[in-house]
């Protein structure tokens, strides 16, 4: 039996990029279902804890840059699926929260997306979800250093 090659550096990244770009797309494709993009679905992702967030915070956790979100928000608020609000304790940020029709919306979208979500099975979901966290915050803190 021939002897593997060496493994690159980059083969992690290599991997980590495969994996996420098919499982966008497959989330794409029961997103699109619900008539719901992937930016949005990931708004709707931090909306969904019921707190009120600034758009710093929502253009973060979107991946997002400030103009595109502002266009994805108001998208969103026409569609009655959020609303902004003046933040009480610091008057020049807004605050953006769910609806009740986008409470409704986000957890009919949510339970298409967890029908859709393949498993590793046996405790695999969990580890990956574990490693992958733990080298977030890892990339993460050596970026501030």
């Amino acid at each position: 039996m021939p002897t593997p090659p060496p493994r690159r550096p980059d083969d992690l990244v290599q991997l980590l990029t495969r994996a996420e770009r098919l499982a966008a797309r497959r989330l794409q494709a029961v997103l699109e279902e619900e008539g719901c993009s992937l930016d949005a679905w990931r708004v709707l992702v931090l909306l969904s804890d019921g707190e009120g967030h600034h758009m710093t915070a929502i253009a973060e956790a979107a991946f997002l840059p400030p103009p595109t979100l502002t266009k994805l928000v108001d998208q969103l608020v026409d569609q009655n699926l959020l609303h902004r609000r003046v933040d009480p304790f610091d008057r020049r940020r807004v605050l953006a929260r769910l609806t009740p029709r986008g409470r409704e919306y986000w957890q009919r979208v949510e339970q298409a997306v967890r029908t859709g979500r393949p498993t590793l099975g046996d405790g695999d979901d969990e580890l990956l979800r574990s490693l992958l966290d733990r080298l977030a915050a890892t990339l993460a803190e050596s970026a501030h250093v």
